[in-house]
């Protein structure tokens, strides 16, 4: 029960990025965009994920309450260390979706709408980029629990480059996987190729910023080139998900729409099992020490209790949301066009 509890654990961080990271994604497509692409984004961003949006944080609350009941040490450990880029990661999330809301639906078209468009783009960048530093930080080592100050202890963990190169790598991640997502929900030949250009730019980002991350990292004493070596699953995941780069270009010039959503959920995956899999058995590595699920997982009962009530809810949970995102999809939604 045991692994069950784990691969559920997995799992849902890995919807929540592949489901999650799009919705900011398309957030970040239109911060980064001008004139009529700024415009057309966002009306494609309300005809996608309009009806859906709030389904995608499911995962993220599985994810915690899997931590809280099953691993409390690292839910305590998170939450004590890293409350601050947790704290502004749930702000970014509370912003981007009263945002996203009050534009759609204010009854009244004035210049609050350009604060609420603001407050929209904004979070979408802030929120994948604090989860990334999260991330970072976890694996860095850098947290250091006999701190005796609070910058060292709870600021300096997370505030610097290694920590910052991942929330960057995966803010162009969630750009790139939004880019290519709205390829298929354009309208007009125009703006598939537009938004193709975009996923091809953000594609380049990626492959940047992701070099970036081990670089840094080697610079930073954090090896995890050498950790991959040693992995051979994440080894393996990390030439897997390089060698479907090439997939992805050629699936975006010859203008397919399926294909490349695709190639971009199987790279995301395998970017989750390379970091997975190099940091195994450790989940949160710091300065004196490291925690690894197997080491902070909960008694027996309430593992076997956890991993009962995860597949007993998934057969309710799981036909529903995935016939929500079917019903939607057939339905025509009525667009709001925005100043």
């Amino acid at each position: 029960m045991f692994y069950v509890v784990v691969a559920f654990l997995y799992v849902s961080i890995l919807f929540y990025l592949l489901f999650g990271g799009a919705d900011f994604g398309a957030g970040i497509i239109e911060l980064f965009s001008r004139g009529s692409l700024k415009e057309r984004t966002r009306l494609l961003t309300y005809q996608a994920i309009g009806p859906i949006w709030e389904a995608n944080h499911m995962w993220l609350i599985i994810a915690i309450v899997i931590l809280f009941v099953g691993f409390p040490e690292i839910y305590t450990f998170t939450s004590v260390y890293l409350h601050i880029p947790l704290s502004l990661l749930l702000v970014g999330i509370i912003a981007r979706g009263t945002a996203f809301i009050f534009r759609h639906y204010d009854p009244v078209e004035d210049y609050f709408q350009k604060i609420y468009n603001a407050i929209f783009v904004y979070s979408s960048f802030m929120t994948p980029f604090f989860l990334g530093i999260l991330a970072g930080t976890a694996i860095s080592g850098r947290i250091d629990t006999e701190a005796q100050d609070f910058f060292s202890a709870y600021i300096q963990p997370w505030l610097g480059w290694f920590p910052v190169s991942v929330g960057l790598f995966t803010v162009v991640l969630c750009g790139f996987m939004a880019a290519v997502y709205l390829i298929g929900e354009a309208n007009t030949v125009e703006d598939r190729d537009l938004f193709r250009q975009k996923a091809f730019r953000m594609n380049m980002l990626a492959v940047v910023s992701g070099a970036l991350v081990f670089l840094v990292g080697e610079l930073q004493g954090i090896r995890l080139f050498t950790e991959l070596l040693s992995h051979p699953i994440g080894f393996i995941a990390m030439i897997a998900a390089t060698l479907a780069l090439p997939i992805t270009w050629i699936m975006l010039r010859k203008k397919k729409v399926y294909w490349p959503r695709i190639m971009v959920g199987f790279q995301i995956t395998m970017i989750l099992l390379t970091l997975g899999a190099s940091q195994h058995p450790d989940f949160i590595i710091f300065r004196n020490g490291a925690i690894s699920l197997e080491g902070a997982a909960a008694g027996e009962s309430t593992i076997f209790s956890l991993a009962m009530a995860l597949l007993i809810g998934s057969l309710f949970i799981l036909p529903a949301l995935f016939y929500l995102i079917y019903s939607f999809q057939k339905q025509p939604v009525s667009v709001k066009k925005l100043n």
